[in-house]
């Protein structure tokens, strides 16, 4: 019996070639889209929970009242790790960690004259017995006890030494700006995982980090915060009740402080890391959500072709349902043929889908950043083949009753069911489907439109022809000499440094101080320290006073604002002006434009820039375009000659700047290819109906043409039903993309407006498509001969 229906199967699916090859088709390639989705969310989901004890693992991170705004940081005090631990009976272990973004890379050296850049971190003694970062050689507990110790990779061991063997007790140099120590291989750890969230080459112990601190005078108190706080809580721990506790610990160490501590999920913060006014509000969960809707609607679309094309094609079988009912059988046993039907599709189009994938991976994984594999093993092949049985019952499920409910006496008279019901079903379906294009064409339009708003704003300053590198070696110890033979160098319009790059916050202080300010009230001001002729090489526009200038003498008293540090201070006439900038008075000589030092996520923040050439991390150079190769080498020579053996490791700055929106630009680029493939198999599905409904009215167009119809004229008959389809799905799919993008765009403090153009062109343009897929069978309709279509009558 199982054979005779396999054969009955098979004859169907040659006979009906046209329709079972444009199923096979949509099912494939949403078959495609749901597994490529689904392998990328599987890893987007297991980002940082590959440590053992990730259930006990938690950061710390805290609320900080800046005017009428609560801002969440995960930056700390230094001393919030040890004291946690001290203090709190609910914590297990406790590290402190100041990760390798913080600094940049470090230049390391065994002794040589090759230097190895690489990133580095500090961590807290009790690290590696916190999380699970491989530690093949050394002792956990004791490998950062001794601040002259360092843990390095096995990638980097091999890199400084050639080998992994006898390395522990090997000396290394690592050397910051002007910094160097000389430290001991103290353990090897393997590399870290592709799925954790931070990546690192070396750790090198916390007490270093402090030692250093000192060194470049940063006090070490309650009121500056740099690491990150990483808690092991005890098992079986109430992190609300512990959150409860932590919320008011600031207050213990800072009178008056109104900062509020609490305890996340370490390995959730990839995920959920997004919070807005103090409360969680998403972050990369957003994406996965969104393109799990994605998947869910293209394989919406295929199902709903399946079911649309199986209807319609219902009058071919009128005669085979006709005689098995005669011969006795059973609506069930009809119903279990055409569901085999639909799963048998299913199960094929599963097969290609993995070909597809396959194909379709290398791109995607270029597109994504991810390094995934298809993997054929139970846990994966069995839920794809349970997922395309149950999409093929789900697609067969309405077709399957609706053929098996023919009756007799209307097939017998070569009647067939034009019902209301299916009248709804099937053109309710194809509205649908096209309200999703609608709806894709839309996101399409929208990620592109903000990705270059991004990418074309007026920054407040020109990141164009700018390249910057870390300020270390002997440049940190002869910087004004290196900026003064930069600048000698053709090609180079002018050069500067200053802390951070203007591509993230670098440094916050609350400790400013006016006349007029309310004592209740806190405000994070941004503190960039700059060396002279900074703003000139940024081409920072002055808004009123001047800039810093060796020819005023001693700037070092001197500080320029910004305008939003204006308008937070209230001042009318700010240049003069003195106020208290770490319990230090200085003067207001000037007054920049706003400029953005952030990613376009966030708003302007108030800034303080001062003189301090000494804090100071990067060399900014702005080059002529027409002269990049040739001044470019000239720099590389200048930089050789100063740090001999230091690799001249730079970075275009318009370069950087896109690299802050590559979650952007991923999705911009992913929602292209799935728009285009959403609206490729909503085509597969128009052309199938555009060949039945030719088919069907075929006698009605031979009349018609016998009539003097013109072919214009059949064509637009034939047509303005898919019209018709097209614009109710625009006036269905146009509010809902409109509130799902208004939704996506808040999430930057400056984006593009939602432009009323943009859902008429992704009406106009499902328009296009519907008819350029339709005009064929319409064209191939209305220029057949009638007599062709008469002949039997």
């Amino acid at each position: 019996m199982i054979r005779y229906q396999i054969r009955l199967i098979l004859r169907n699916f040659k006979r009906q070639k046209g329709s079972f090859f444009i199923n096979m088709a949509g099912l494939s390639v949403a078959f495609a889209c749901v597994i490529l989705i689904s392998i990328w969310v599987k890893d987007e989901l297991s980002v940082d929970k590959f440590h053992k004890n990730d259930q006990q693992l938690y950061q710390v991170l805290q609320n900080q009242q800046s005017g009428d705004q609560i801002i969440t940081q995960g930056w700390t005090p230094d001393m919030l790790a040890r004291t946690l631990a001290e203090e709190m009976p609910e914590v297990e272990m406790a590290a402190a960690v100041t990760p390798s973004s913080f600094f940049g890379k470090f230049a390391l050296s065994t002794g040589g004259d090759d230097i190895i850049k690489a990133a580095g971190q500090f961590a807290g003694k009790d690290f590696f017995k916190m999380f699970s970062y491989g530690l093949v050689q050394g002792n956990a507990g004791q490998v950062l006890t001794d601040k002259n110790a360092i843990v390095i990779s096995k990638k980097l061991a091999m890199a400084l030494f050639n080998t992994t063997e006898n390395v522990i007790g090997r000396t290394v140099t690592w050397q910051l700006l002007n910094f160097k120590k000389e430290v001991v291989v103290s353990g090897i750890f393997n590399g870290i995982p592709k799925n954790s969230s931070t990546q690192f080459d070396f750790v090198l112990p916390f007490e270093a980090w402090l030692s250093l601190s000192k060194e470049i005078g940063r006090g070490i108190q309650w009121g500056n915060n740099a690491p990150l706080t990483f808690l092991l809580l005890h098992k079986g721990t109430n992190v609300d009740q512990f959150n409860h506790k932590l919320a008011g610990f600031m207050k213990t160490k800072i009178a008056g402080s109104t900062d509020v501590l609490f305890a996340v999920r370490y390995s959730s913060e990839y995920l959920h890391g997004k919070y807005e006014n103090g409360i969680q509000s998403g972050g990369k969960i957003e994406y996965i959500r969104l393109f799990l809707i994605v998947a869910l609607f293209i394989l919406l679309i295929a199902g709903i072709n399946f079911m649309n094309l199986s209807t319609a094609q219902a009058s071919r079988r009128f005669k085979e349902v006709g005689i098995k009912k005669v011969m006795g059988s059973k609506r069930r046993a009809l119903v279990l043929q055409f569901m085999g039907e639909a799963v048998a599709i299913s199960v094929l189009a599963l097969f290609l889908s993995f070909a597809l994938v396959a194909l379709f991976l290398p791109q995607f994984n270029q597109i994504t950043g991810k390094h995934l594999s298809l993997s054929f093993h139970a846990g994966f092949i069995l839920p794809v083949f349970i997922f395309s049985l149950i999409t093929g019952m789900l697609s067969g499920i309405y077709p399957a009753l609706y053929l098996s409910g023919f009756n007799i006496l209307n097939i017998l008279k070569g009647e067939s069911s034009k019902s209301f019901n299916e009248l709804l079903a099937r053109k309710g379906l194809v509205v649908f489907q096209f309200s999703i294009s609608v709806i894709l064409i839309v996101v399409m339009l929208v990620t592109y439109k903000q990705i270059e708003f991004v990418r074309n704003k007026n920054l407040g300053y020109q990141k164009d022809n700018v390249l910057f590198f870390s300020k270390e070696g002997n440049i940190a110890q002869k910087q004004e000499a290196f900026l003064s033979e930069i600048r000698k160098i053709p090609g180079v319009i002018d050069a500067s440094t200053m802390g951070g790059n203007l591509l993230g916050s670098f440094s916050t202080t609350y400790g400013v101080g006016w006349e007029g300010k309310d004592p209740n009230t806190d405000i994070r001001f941004e503190a960039i320290p700059v060396d002279y002729h900074l703003l000139e090489t940024m081409k920072i526009q002055m808004k009123e006073g001047r800039s810093f200038s060796d020819k005023y003498g001693d700037e070092a008293n001197k500080i320029i604002l910004n305008e939003a540090a204006v308008k937070v201070m209230g001042l009318k006439h700010p240049i003069g002006q003195t106020i208290q900038f770490w319990g230090q008075e200085k003067q207001v000589i000037g007054v920049v434009k706003n400029f953005n030092f952030q990613s376009l996520h966030s708003a302007i923040a108030p800034a303080i820039i001062r003189l301090d050439p000494g804090k100071t991390l990067n060399v900014m150079v702005r080059i002529d375009h027409a002269r990049e190769k040739q001044t470019l080498a000239s720099l590389k020579k200048l930089y050789d000659d100063f740090n001999h053996g230091y690799p001249f490791d730079f970075q275009f700055m318009d370069a950087a700047y896109q690299a802050l929106y590559v979650s952007d630009q991923r999705v911009s680029s992913l929602s292209r290819y799935f728009a285009g493939l959403g609206i490729f198999i909503s085509c597969l599905g128009l052309f199938g109906l555009a060949t039945f409904a030719a088919e069907q009215r075929s006698k009605e167009i031979g009349i018609r043409k016998v009539n003097g119809a013109k072919v214009s004229e059949v064509m637009a008959m034939l047509n303005k039903d898919f019209v018709k389809w097209v614009a109710v799905a625009f006036v269905i799919a146009t509010p809902v993309a409109w509130y799902g993008m208004n939704l996506w765009l808040e999430d930057f403090a400056y984006r593009t407006s939602l432009s009323w153009w943009i859902f008429v062109l992704a009406g106009f343009l499902a328009l296009v498509i519907a008819l350029l897929t339709v005009s064929w069978h319409s064209y191939r309709a209305a220029t057949r001969n009638p007599i062709d279509a008469l002949r039997y009558e």
